[in-house]
């Protein structure tokens, strides 16, 4: 392996740099439509192709052949151009359109393990000709294939390459010449003298004086008496686009000879320029340098692209997965409110309520009722009484509607936040397809009430199983004291003694602390209230985390890293600092 210039440490940790780059590039996922994303995707296939096709594979071997493409506009005569190079038809020209389909690479047998490597161009497949073989008829061939043939007409240590028009009909073709044209040390670049004024050559040709690429241009089919206009007014061209070194070359307009070659003089000028380069090791080495220099620092410039692309997608997951917080949130919110605010204690809750503790003497002196009170919890389980079921059963029924409505509302509220985001109409619709329906939802609510109440009646039976003093009472009001429990945990102000207290339900929350103060004490309800408040608000929080999952899910399934930008700038980065270091910078 010959490295670059520079120590071959130094070079060593620019590949390696360049390497790292790369992988890096390999994890970019711009899935979401936001307003650079096609931009940045477009960098992304176009950095990472330069990296594979051509800067690794040249980086980790300065010294291997170059590559010479010979690219121009539809009709230029390029494929004429390198049959008259060769000196004998490799590749046909025609007045079909496109007539270079499959691009041609011609090499010296020296030089056939290096190009039939994936070293180079490695997303083409290889179509091996023998070198006697007649040329690929115009219009044949695949996208997506190489010919490889081998000269012994070539010089060692340079391979030529017809490539499709630049402005091809075919957008395939055209997406394929750039692709060759990133992928080469230098270019050959052939216009004509009617079509030299073009925009498209000269967007390429402006392209390829921003990355220092070597460049040749070739002025083809030149009238008779108007070459040195021609040629004068295109070299001013060539300079005002950073090109005034490039070497031009001429080539009138002449009749074919037979055989489809053009006079060995017109192109012998060219022919020893590319001679010269490829069999001199200083000279192959300064061009392979220029051009691969210029190549990175450009992949360095547009990688600040792809970054910007990451960023861009990252900040409106994240804004996104703040709607859904926002959403969600404020429902746990809502309804962990309701559940402590007095109001679940109210229609069918405090009816059934008070058909088990009795309505007529609620007004009358209640410290004195407590008695009483248990001899109705006996008589209801002695079935002389109202049981305690109806109470569960309304809270139950009262509290899913509660839960399962704030599903619903979240849902809508996080819905219409991402409908303002042109980007997620797309996730709105794959979210709401996966939604639940109101059944099953309203079915999942019940599940988390009938745990909770559950939860209830065990910390009841938890807290008194050491009360010998209260153990007759538990012995037969488990479920009525767990009633007790649900209804004080129903009010903010439960264990609170004030009037308003009183004025929830006629003295509704008063009773239940009675009765489970007389089992458990003050101080001990007090706790357990606590204990039962928090318990609901984790299920009210496990219930809304469940519906949130529908809406990031959506969001964890594009594979936005957040952190994704950053590490693509720090690899670009890198990548400078090894070249600074490389060249004594």
């Amino acid at each position: 392996m010959s490295l670059p210039a520079g120590t071959g440490a130094a070079a060593r940790r620019v590949l390696a740099a360049l390497t790292e780059l790369r992988d890096v590039l390999g994890e970019v996922r711009l899935p979401l439509e936001t307003p650079v994303a096609a931009g940045a995707r477009a960098e992304t296939r176009r950095v990472t192709q330069q990296l594979d096709d051509y800067v690794l594979a040249r980086y980790s071997r300065i010294d291997a052949p170059l590559l010479a493409v010979v690219g121009g506009s539809t009709g230029a005569g390029k494929s004429t151009l390198v049959n008259a190079l060769l000196g004998a038809p490799v590749t046909t020209s025609s007045a079909i359109r496109p007539t270079t389909r499959r691009p041609l690479l011609v090499h010296h047998p020296v030089d056939a393990k290096w190009f039939a490597s994936e070293k180079v161009l490695p997303g083409l497949a290889r179509v091996h000709v023998s070198g006697g073989a007649a040329p690929t008829p115009a219009g044949e061939g695949t996208h997506g294939e190489l010919e490889l043939r081998s000269s012994d007409r070539v010089p060692v240590g340079l391979a030529v390459l017809d490539a499709p028009d630049i402005d091809s009909v075919v957008e395939d073709n055209r997406r394929l010449a750039g692709e060759l044209l990133a992928a080469a040390d230098l270019w050959v670049f052939v216009t004509t003298a009617a079509r030299y004024a073009d925009a498209v050559p000269w967007e390429l040709l402006a392209e390829a004086a921003a990355r220092r690429i070597v460049v040749a241009v070739v002025l083809n089919r030149v009238p008779q008496g108007v070459s040195g206009q021609v040629r004068h007014d295109l070299s001013v061209r060539l300079a005002s686009a950073g090109l005034g070194r490039a070497p031009l070359f001429t080539v009138a307009e002449l009749p074919i000879l037979d055989g489809g070659l053009l006079p060995d003089m017109d192109v012998a000028p060219l022919r020893a320029w590319l001679g010269g380069i490829a069999t001199d090791a200083a000279s192959r080495a300064a061009v392979a340098r220029a051009t691969l220099g210029g190549a990175v620092d450009d992949i360095v410039r547009r990688t600040a692209a792809v970054a910007e692309g990451a960023r861009e997608q990252s900040v409106v997951v994240d804004r996104l997965r703040e709607d859904v917080h926002a959403a969600y949130s404020a429902a746990e919110e809502r309804a962990v409110e309701a559940a402590g605010d007095g109001s679940m204690l109210r229609g069918e809750v405090l009816a059934r309520w008070q058909e088990l503790v009795g309505t007529g003497e609620l007004m009358r002196a209640v410290e004195s009722r407590v008695g009483r009170i248990r001899d109705r919890i006996v008589s209801a389980l002695s079935g002389k009484g109202a049981p305690a079921e109806p109470v569960t059963e309304a809270i139950e029924t009262g509290m899913m509607a509660v839960l399962a409505e704030e599903v619903r509302r979240a849902s809508v509220e996080t819905e219409r936040y991402w409908l303002r985001e042109p980007v997620a109409r797309e996730l709105v619709r794959a979210a709401v397809d996966r939604r639940p329906d109101d059944e099953t939802v309203r079915a999942r609510a019940a599940e988390e009430v009938r745990a909770w109440q559950a939860s209830l009646l065990d910390l009841v039976r938890e807290e008194g199983a050491d009360r010998r003093q209260t153990a007759r009472a538990l012995s037969f009001g488990v479920n009525v004291l767990g009633a007790a429990l649900m209804v004080a945990v129903f009010a903010s102000t439960a264990f609170i003694p004030t009037g308003a207290e009183v004025a929830v339900g006629g003295g509704t929350v008063v009773v239940a602390q009675k009765i489970l103060e007389a089992v458990f004490g003050d101080d001990e309800v007090r706790r357990m209230a606590e204990r039962a408040r928090a318990d609901l608000a984790g299920r009210v929080r496990t219930l809304l985390a469940e519906g949130a999952r529908h809406f990031t899910d959506q969001l964890d399934a594009l594979e936005v890293d957040a952190a994704l930008a950053d590490r693509v700038d720090a690899a670009a980065r890198a990548v400078s600092a090894a070249r600074g270091v490389e060249h004594g910078r």
